[in-house]
């Protein structure tokens, strides 16, 4: 397989702002960034498939150990009760909520174990020959979905309060676990996927031509093939991305509608000594106040009330400024964006703790906790806000700087 060669000047379009750049020669450990919107080019954390492709080994080992081997254990009646990843899955399927368990599934389980999955797939598909394009092309999906370190703070949430009712121990899962999720963030640290896209398809990029587009896919620069496709990632090229405001605006309108009984509606049920309690997302909050624990609450407040709330207010005055053409700073609203991405994903911590919740607390009529119907409104209504943020075209900010930015 032939090597793009580095160092000859490249001229290219930014794929976050669209602006043209002549890159200078450069080494794939070497940061890049735009000089107009800030953004990384290059990140410069660019390590070599075999190297990945060893973690991702190392990943796939640990894995049966991490789901289902015990994260953590109490000791509740006399009876040891053990909590795993697949566990809570099951239950909250056996309780009549498949969607809402496959989200917690996809984001605990499958996305974690296609992460490495997708490495080693494209280790052989280069020795035998076959077609990389798809997997490079959902590998760039899958940083946002990866959620293992957000379940391990779910884990320490949940071990927390079960304090208050039994002695908590540690289980053999959860170094097993632990690694999985230090060494998921070190591939998604050094995996640089532009790099890996000039490694294995090396094509010159032309900005010169009239007809010239930047694939978001791919951030190839260049005029589409015959089908007006991109040339690597033969992906379809768009001079800005097809509706992208509308599909935006249609998932954040949903989302809000769903926060309403997401917030109103209790979102777990605690049954003691033939008690009910139910909580809401804010009453939960309060009684991890009430019972000392002022950095869970915190951090729970954070992750399942002010992200959401702060991620939609953030995403509507970005879209308003896009169509009203607002003149606020660009590189500003790149930031907001680039945030919203980056703290999107921890909103589901809460479903996380619920479903460890339900397999540590399950003894009939004495003690038992289950889900309550907030749960799946506010699952959905996470997933909808992080695909809002991929489906904003982020150049659509700067073409509209373009028209409106006055004249000097």
């Amino acid at each position: 397989m032939t090597h793009i060669n580095h160092t000859a000047m490249n001229l290219q379009r930014c794929c976050h702002c669209n602006q043209k750049i002549v890159t200078p020669p450069f080494q794939p450990r070497q940061v890049i960034v735009c000089p107009r919107c800030s953004s990384q080019l290059n990140d410069g954390r660019s390590w070599s498939l075999r190297r990945l492709a060893l973690l991702s080994i190392t990943l796939l080992l640990l894995a049966p150990i991490a789901f289902w081997q015990p994260l953590i254990s109490i000791h509740l009646f006399g009876t040891q009760i053990n909590a795993n990843v697949l566990d809570g899955v099951r239950l909250i399927s056996e309780q009549g909520d498949p969607f809402t368990a496959s989200i917690v599934a996809f984001c605990a389980i499958a996305a974690p174990l296609l992460l490495p999955i997708s490495i080693l797939s494209l280790v052989l598909a280069r020795y035998l020959a076959i077609n990389m394009r798809p997997i490079l092309l959902m590998m760039k999906h899958l940083k946002e979905w990866v959620m293992l370190d957000v379940y391990l703070v779910g884990l320490g949430i949940a071990a927390i309060k079960m304090q208050d009712y039994a002695t908590v121990y540690v289980g053999h899962g959860l170094i097993a676990f632990s690694t999985m999720s230090v060494i998921s963030i070190i591939i998604l640290i050094h995996i640089n996927l532009d790099e890996l896209w000039r490694r294995l398809y090396p094509l010159e990029e032309n900005t010169d031509t009239p007809h010239a587009e930047t694939c978001l896919a791919c951030h190839f620069t260049g005029e589409p093939n015959k089908k007006g496709k991109c040339q690597r990632c033969h992906r379809p090229l768009h001079h800005r991305e097809p509706l992208s405001l509308q599909k935006t605006w249609a998932a954040l309108i949903a989302a809000m509608v769903l926060l309403i009984p997401a917030n109103l509606l209790p979102i777990s049920t605690f049954y003691l000594n033939g008690r009910r309690l139910e909580d809401t997302i804010y009453s939960g909050v309060v009684s991890l106040i009430d019972s000392g624990n002022w950095p869970i609450a915190i951090i729970v407040f954070i992750a399942s009330i002010l992200v959401p709330f702060v991620k939609i207010v953030i995403m509507i005055l970005l879209l308003f400024s896009i169509q009203f053409k607002s003149h606020t700073d660009p590189v500003l609203r790149m930031k907001l964006l680039k945030f919203v991405s980056w703290i999107g994903r921890w909103s589901m911590l809460d479903l996380f703790v619920i479903s460890l919740m339900m397999t540590l607390v399950n003894r009939d009529m004495l003690m038992s906790f289950t889900m309550g119907p907030a749960a799946l409104y506010f699952g959905t209504a996470v997933i909808l806000t992080i695909l809002a943020v991929e489906w904003l075209d982020s150049r659509l900010i700067w073409d509209s700087y373009g028209k409106s930015k006055p004249s000097k």
